[in-house]
């Protein structure tokens, strides 16, 4: 697995995306909203264990994520780059589905603090999927 390191740190900087995200999600009420379902500011918390908020993953996510990440520091391991593969190809659609992270990205929707936070997120999930697949 030649770019192990890099599968690793670009999975780090994601999971920090996260963790950015969801401290931003809860401090201003950016419940998820995608195209068949909602959240609601009111019970951000309860619905991120559920469903995430608008700039995180559900917590069911990020653990698969947490622990593939650090199995990658320490030694290739073909099951950890197999989960990072479909956690960042799953969490693509994620992102796009998300109301307030397409409006981040569009012409007049930057936020100096929202739109980095979703920009490396869904950076970071595109090059998950990439920088997983198996060589040859």
């Amino acid at each position: 697995m030649a770019n192990r390191s890099a599968l690793a740190a670009v999975s780090a900087a994601q999971l920090a995306a996260q963790l950015a995200g969801h401290v931003v999600a809860v401090r201003r009420g950016r419940h998820f909203d995608v195209p068949f379902m909602t959240g609601s500011p009111e019970h951000i918390t309860r619905d991120w264990l559920w469903f995430g908020t608008a700039y995180s993953a559900p917590p069911y996510l990020l653990a698969p994520q947490l622990w593939a990440t650090a199995r990658l520091l320490r030694a290739p391991d073909e099951r950890a780059r197999w989960v990072l593969r479909w956690l960042g190809t799953g969490l693509m659609s994620g992102y796009l589905c998300e109301r307030s992270s397409r409006a981040r990205i569009r012409p007049g929707g930057f936020d100096p603090i929202e739109t980095p936070i979703v920009v490396v997120g869904w950076g970071g999930v595109i090059a998950m999927a990439l920088l997983s697949r198996r060589a040859g």
